[in-house]
């Protein structure tokens, strides 16, 4: 009898399982099941284990991963919107969060009633360097504090004032997590205390809130938030192939990572203050082939991308029954169409920069992608593609006329079997030497 892990993504539309040879790392079963929202996620998990696991195979372990319900929803605030703010924001994207608020500088009640109703699932509080300023950081705590919000509270900013300004919210009855600064010193980000505490607080407090489930299992079997999962797998695949982009087109959300060799021109003089991540995520949250499928066409046509004239309305469709299944050639035609400008719009994105603190603020933070060698796509619509790859590269690689440079030389490939994000949850458990085995192929 063989021995396999099975690793799970509940994700928004679909459920997917891999059961990987305890021994081996070689990938023993893979299956998918609808994910069961109106009912209970443990019915569609049960199903896609049931079909992924092997004749003759016994499951010693389940470890999971979700971004059902939404994922994890962050609200960001920070001293200043081009410093603190946005370092903090890199945090929360690399903890697979969507960030879905950003609050910087002076704060009257109206910003904490504005950022109540982003409805945040967890707020990371920055501010300062380390001996820095404190005030503001203080005055943010206060405003917290009085605002009535209980949402649990990550603390990355000035390490002085940690002490007190976790006093002050705990005081208030705000669950506090503090954590090491994540800009302890102008132009070192330092994100991974921060992404750290982001997954404990979303293991232990936002995944049972969102009540997916009646049964204490699956908050038991979950370890991370999908796309923090996602991550870790990218930045080990990206320790075999070098400088590496990943596409993951999904039916609420298109996410795009990016390892990159770090410019040794941008760590001296024209670093920036707020730090650079060199290994980074970018969430689109209005470009899901899906629930928000709407915001493609929305997006094609403010990028002046040319675009199938049924489009609109199909992608309206999609919205109104994310459910949807596409049953003949014209279906399959425009969820290719939808997701590859999904892709090509997501990527434009990421590699543009963040626009932080407002939307007449500059982009920063742009990435360079022409030296990318391996070009990853990922998502349901790729899998079930033969030639995912070939539209992949139309998409992104020969995308010339995005004012964004993109990769030149790469290889175009598919995760058709589904391995990132269990390689992911297996080197969180600490079974790096499996997770490793799993990319091999990739």
């Amino acid at each position: 009898m063989t021995d396999v892990i099975v690793c799970v993504d509940v994700g928004s539309t679909y459920t997917k399982a891999a059961a990987v040879d305890a021994d081996t790392g070689a990938l023993a079963g893979a299956a998918s099941h609808p994910t069961t929202l109106g009912t209970d996620v443990m019915d569609g998990l049960r199903a896609a284990v049931d079909a992924a696991l092997p004749k003759g195979a016994k499951a010693i372990d389940t470890l999971v991963c979700s971004s059902a319900g939404g994922g994890l929803r962050l609200a960001v605030i920070g001293n200043e919107p081009l410093v603190t703010a946005r370092a903090a924001y890199r945090a929360g994207l690399s903890a697979g969060a969507r960030v879905v608020d950003v609050r910087a500088g002076t704060l009257a009640a109206g910003d904490f009633a504005a950022l109540a109703a982003a409805r945040p699932d967890v707020i990371l509080l920055a501010g300062g360097t380390d001996g820095g300023d404190e005030t503001v950081l203080r005055a943010h705590a206060a405003g917290l504090a009085a605002s009535g919000l209980r949402t649990p509270v990550v603390l990355a900013g000035n390490a002085r004032a940690s002490a007190d300004v976790t006093a002050v919210l705990e005081s208030a009855g705000v669950p506090v997590t503090a954590v090491g600064n994540v800009l302890p010193r102008i132009g070192a980000l330092d994100p991974l205390p921060a992404r750290t505490a982001l997954r404990e607080v979303f293991l232990r407090h936002v995944i049972a809130g969102k009540h997916l489930s009646a049964s204490a299992d699956f908050t038991r079997m979950v370890k991370a938030a999908t796309p923090d999962a996602v991550l870790t797998g990218v930045e080990l695949l990206a320790e075999r192939t070098g400088d590496l982009l990943v596409v993951d087109v999904g039916g609420a959300t298109t996410d795009v990572y990016s390892v990159l060799t770090p410019d040794a021109e941008l760590q001296g003089p024209r670093a920036e203050v707020a730090g650079t991540a060199w290994r980074s995520r970018t969430v689109e949250g209005d470009l899901g082939v899906r629930h928000t499928a709407v915001g493609i066409a929305e997006a094609a046509a403010d990028e002046d991308l040319a675009a199938d004239p049924d489009l609109p309305e199909a992608a309206r469709r999609r919205a109104a029954d994310p459910a949807f299944r596409a049953g003949d050639d014209r279906e399959r035609a425009l969820d290719r169409e939808l997701s590859a400008l999904a892709a090509r719009i997501a990527v434009r994105r990421h590699a543009r920069g963040e626009r932080i603190g407002g939307p007449t603020e500059p982009l920063r933070g742009g990435k360079d992608l022409a030296a990318v060698g391996t070009v990853v796509g990922s998502g349901g619509v790729l899998r079930r593609d033969p030639g995912a790859a070939d539209w992949l590269r139309e998409a992104v690689g020969a995308d010339t006329s995005g004012g964004v440079r993109p990769p030149k030389d790469a290889r175009f490939t598919v995760d058709a079997d589904y391995r990132l994000a269990p390689a992911g949850l297996l080197a969180a458990a600490g079974r790096g030497d499996l997770a490793a085995r799993l990319l091999a192929d990739l």
